[in-house]
């Protein structure tokens, strides 16, 4: 996608990189108490986030590939998060809201209305950037929870970005493998080092993907990989949890479930 198209997105992003509050749509950063974090899974790497009174969205999508049989994520929301201008987590064309959602797709620490949200640049795959370039990860904290998605990322968490992040409470990984994202024992390694209290696995193939054109694994090849750690699977593509919620030790993995129907 041509960088002028991002334009009409990024005034909003301008005023947000110098430290100026939007005013838009977004409420106070400060949790209330008991109040709880909404997730839902739209396909593939591209999730809804809903609290404190703001939508953030990561990774809308255009169906082809891995994606053809999700539905459009073309979704009501305050703020889009992308992690590369790749088609499966970088399509921000055709929002039809007014005004149409604030877009961050860079690097950098950005604070919107008392909101920190920080991009972390990583290396998108194993052959230092060279075929895909960059990834950034993306680092906020909503309803009192320090949430950390990854993107689509195959290279290995280095030293700095390790102590960027510090110790998320949510983790959305990779884990379906392919050249541009995490195999399940990458994966399981990536979870060592960063030690995540609740992980929601993204990028692996559903019943969604084109078979001549999907390159990754299912799910089941990560499950196997992680055997023995607290897993729940969820029959629905949407989940709540406040911050009491979190584990206080270990490890839980939560797997939504898409609805094709």
């Amino acid at each position: 996608m041509k960088r002028r198209k991002f334009i009409r997105y990024l005034q909003g992003s301008l005023l947000a990189v110098m430290g100026i509050g939007l005013t838009s749509k977004f409420h106070s950063s400060q949790a209330q108490t008991g109040e709880s974090l909404t997730i839902t899974w739209l396909g593939h790497t591209c999730f809804l986030f809903e609290g404190e009174g703001t939508k953030v969205l990561v990774n809308p999508f255009r169906q082809i590939g891995c994606t053809t049989g999700y539905r459009d994520p073309k979704v009501d929301t305050d703020l889009i998060l992308i992690s590369s201008r790749l088609l499966d987590e970088g399509v921000v064309d055709g929002f039809t809201s007014n005004p149409p959602p604030m877009l961050l797709f860079e690097s950098g620490v950005y604070q919107v209305n008392g909101r920190q949200i920080q991009g972390i640049r990583t290396v998108k795959d194993r052959e230092g950037g060279r075929r895909f370039g960059n990834n950034v990860a993306w680092l906020w904290k909503q309803a009192g929870i320090k949430i950390l998605h990854l993107g689509g990322l195959a290279s290995p968490i280095g030293i700095e970005e390790r102590i960027l992040i510090g110790r998320p409470d949510l983790l959305l990984i990779p884990v379906g493998g392919g050249p541009k994202a995490y195999a399940p024992l990458e994966a399981k390694q990536a979870l060592e080092v960063l030690q995540p209290r609740i992980v929601i696995p993204t990028h692996y193939k559903t019943e969604a993907a084109d078979e001549t054109s999907c390159d990754i694994a299912p799910l089941e090849d990560f499950l196997t990989v992680m055997e023995g750690t607290s897993l729940r699977v969820l029959n629905q593509d949407t989940i709540s949890i406040a911050k009491a919620d979190l584990p206080t030790e270990g490890l839980l993995i939560e797997v939504l479930s898409y609805k094709f129907d």
